[in-house]
């Protein structure tokens, strides 16, 4: 009985004192931001057959079909062209910013805003990944999601290290981001615009509370406590959200498989060789005749998809099995990308399974990044003249070592790694100066 609560306690302490699946959580913004980024980009010449009043489904439909369902789309709020346009270049915006990180909760909840916008507005454009899409932005809100890989977490460093030399970190771009919204949001509600199905609004209203709420504490709180309170609930939030993710894609998976299995094409094993040779689902269709040319590698396909989407959900309780069926999932949905010319579909399903990849692999991602990014720079820095490195100044080039011998930057990339992997921030010397020893 005392093994049982002590394992309780410790389940109820990780969960309150730390936001579980930073590097997942992370993944999943970068994933979904950049897949609705790429969607927005691809279809900007044809937006206004999309969602623009050029459309076959016309703002007087869209109008009535809210009107009986409640749902929310700002894009209803005026007919006029402009309103449009600026809408859809703000929706580019927010899935930019929010793919960098840049103050990842007010811009999750921009990047909801624009996602529910567009898809709302006509209903019947999508190709199933945008239903994973809609779901996902309305549950990114709700994570703790630019810990890691995020303009976030690199301005949290460096407020650390400000309040470690005694200071206090300034920060006037949150108060004056959440004035300009809050002022926006109050305009909105008060013309109206917000009468439809509650949830958005409330939604809307409370994280804006939130953010006001958590400013305070940090800025006039003489205690830690008050804010070590407000951690604790945001930590339960995002780990609640994140086991919500979690089972979102495991649904997804079983009802697929589960329905697959009633279909009398799935039950003989030639259910995909049909979509192969539909015209629509047909980009390539050399590559549809090649992959169909063999009966047997059809049904051992068929049956495996079956086999896999059903099978995974249960598989998550063992981690080597859960691996080898996530690879495979990914591997099914790139194919599906290219071979059926659904890359959108793919993207999205990709981005939702990326909650399952172990944090060992995400973090030597994660570093394979870093390195490629310091080879690139410091190829570029090495064609680049020294007069146009650093405003006219010559840059010099760090060593170590015996005199004479160059230092590979990928080296100080290697050292700032070890640094952040022991808990400790990137602290490089500058030029012919020895670092400091003070705490």
């Amino acid at each position: 009985m005392n093994r049982f609560l002590l394992k309780v306690s410790g389940a109820v302490a990780r969960v309150t004192d730390s936001a579980l699946g930073p590097h997942q959580t992370a993944v999943i913004r970068i994933g979904f931001s950049a897949t609705w980024l790429l969607f927005l980009l691809r279809e900007f010449p044809h937006r206004q057959e999309l969602y623009g009043p050029d459309g076959p489904w016309d703002w007087d439909l869209a109008d009535q079909l809210v009107g009986s369902n409640g749902a929310f789309t700002a894009l209803l709020w005026s007919d006029g062209q402009g309103w449009f346009e600026a809408l859809y270049l703000l929706a580019v915006v927010w899935s930019v910013l929010l793919l960098l990180g840049w103050r990842t909760r007010t811009m999750s909840v921009l990047f909801m805003v624009g996602v529910l916008s567009l898809q709302n507005r006509s209903v019947f454009m999508g190709d199933g990944g945008d239903n994973v899409l809609h779901l996902m932005s309305v549950y990114l809100v709700f994570t703790r999601c630019g810990q890691v890989w995020s303009l976030d977490a690199r301005r949290a460093r460096r407020a650390d290290e400000v309040r470690a030399r005694g200071e206090r970190p300034q920060d006037r771009t949150g108060p004056a981001l959440w004035g300009v919204l809050g002022f926006l949001l109050l305009l909105a509600t008060l013309a109206g615009r917000m009468d439809g199905d509650w949830f958005v609004p409330a939604l809307l209203w409370t994280v804006w509370l939130a953010q006001a709420l958590w400013w305070l504490v940090g800025r006039y709180a003489r205690t830690p406590q008050p804010r070590g309170l407000l951690d604790v609930v945001a930590n339960i939030v995002h780990n609640g959200a994140l086991l919500v993710i979690m089972a979102e894609a495991c649904l997804i998976y079983a009802t697929a498989g589960w329905y697959k299995i009633q279909g009398s094409r799935w039950q003989d094993g030639t259910a995909v060789h049909y979509p192969l040779h539909l015209e629509y689902f047909s980009p390539w269709p050399a590559l549809g005749d090649l992959l169909t040319a063999s009966g047997t590698l059809v049904m051992l396909v068929t049956y495996g998809t079956v086999a896999v989407q059903v099978a995974f959900p249960f598989t998550l309780f063992n981690r080597r099995v859960k691996n080898l069926l996530l690879a495979l999932m990914i591997t099914e949905h790139a194919v599906i990308a290219v071979v059926l010319g659904l890359p959108f579909f793919s993207l999205a399903m990709i981005a939702a399974d990326a909650v399952f990849l172990p944090t060992s692999f995400l973090r030597r991602m994660g570093n394979a990044c870093r390195r490629a990014y310091g080879w690139v720079r410091t190829r570029i820095l090495r064609i680049l003249p020294p007069r146009t490195r650093a405003g006219g100044a010559p840059v010099p080039v760090p060593r170590t070592g015996s005199p004479g011998e160059p230092v590979d930057h990928l080296d100080q990339v290697d050292h700032v790694d070890r640094e952040e992997q022991a808990g400790q921030g990137p602290t490089v010397p500058a030029p012919g100066k020895a670092p400091s020893t003070r705490p």
